[in-house]
């Protein structure tokens, strides 16, 4: 015959289980929304401004460059959402052309720059010696200069141009990537795997580029998502000064530059601001999101 005490304990014990499991779970969705909700609205607010890049002649209102005396800085109304500038020239629709722009130019210097950057510090690493010594004597000299300051007279130097501002963050921008790939590349070449690679047989460029890279990119994906935002900023804060895009070609940092005396007409300076905001605040979320996405013993926190 079957203890009632027994079967009581038993109910007991299944319910309180069942209810650490609930709380265990209940928890893990909390701390799930805590951690990953900005990186998703970081996600959308990113998203946002690369349909509206791509989509920009076909949601806009108007042509980007079109002048209207007749209608210089009016206020946002119906006709013109975010109102327009000096030249007439509707505000929206600059900003919506000018993320073409900014994206582009963000994603190039990251992406070039993060390739050379990767290349140069994974080669240090693995190939040490004397190549080891060249190459990252020649990433501290570059860390011996302000990169804003450098860029800023390189792009002079080379002259007004979205290309030439382009090739002015380039040279400043691989740096960073170079430290941290020699760093990954350290931390993987004296593990196991790599070790057995050698006596199968495997070349260098093999091992490297076949074996280490791809345990070590999570870090660098990560940097060059939260790297997107700053170039961004950097693109913007060299055309602010005149050293980026040649007008009218619409770009956000340039038309800050344009409304900033606009202290009537706020309207002018503070839209293209917000949008640089918004968009490099949402390359940071997602940035952030991936790295405790990456990293494992954030995910067990």
């Amino acid at each position: 015959m079957t203890n009632p005490v027994t079967v009581a304990a038993l109910t007991n014990e299944a319910a309180a289980t069942l209810a650490d499991t609930t709380d265990s779970a209940a928890g893990r969705r909390r701390r799930w929304r805590r951690r990953y909700l900005l990186a998703v609205l970081g996600c959308a607010v990113v998203l946002i401004w690369l349909v509206a890049a791509v989509l920009a002649p076909w949601i806009t209102p108007y042509p980007p460059d079109t002048v209207n005396v007749a209608g210089r800085l009016a206020a946002p109304s119906a006709a013109h959402w975010f109102g327009t500038d000096e030249l007439g020239r509707d505000v929206l629709t600059r900003i919506v052309y000018g993320a073409r722009t900014s994206l582009t130019v963000g994603f190039t210097v990251v992406l070039i720059g993060g390739a050379a950057g990767t290349l140069v510090g994974a080669v240090a690493a693995y190939a040490r010696g004397w190549a080891d010594e060249v190459l990252m004597r020649a990433t501290d000299l570059m860390f011996c200069f302000p990169p804003i300051i450098l860029a800023m007279a390189i792009a002079a130097a080379l002259g007004i141009g979205t290309r030439n501002t382009v090739i002015a963050m380039l040279i400043v921008w691989w740096p960073k990537f170079a430290r941290l790939a020699r760093s990954l590349v350290l931390g993987q070449r004296s593990l196991e795997y790599v070790a057995a690679a050698r006596t199968i047989g495997f070349s260098p460029v093999h091992i490297l580029f076949r074996q280490i890279m791809p345990n070590a990119l999570g870090p660098l994906v990560v940097l060059v998502t939260l790297d997107l935002g700053n170039a961004i900023l950097v693109f913007a804060g060299l055309s602010f000064l005149g050293l980026g895009v040649v007008p009218p070609t619409p770009e956000w940092g340039s038309m800050v530059s344009e409304g900033r005396e606009l202290v009537s007409q706020w309207w002018v300076a503070t839209f293209p601001g917000l949008a640089i905001l918004t968009v490099v605040i949402g390359f940071n979320f997602v940035g952030d999101g991936l790295r405790d996405w990456l990293d494992p013993h954030a995910r067990r926190r």
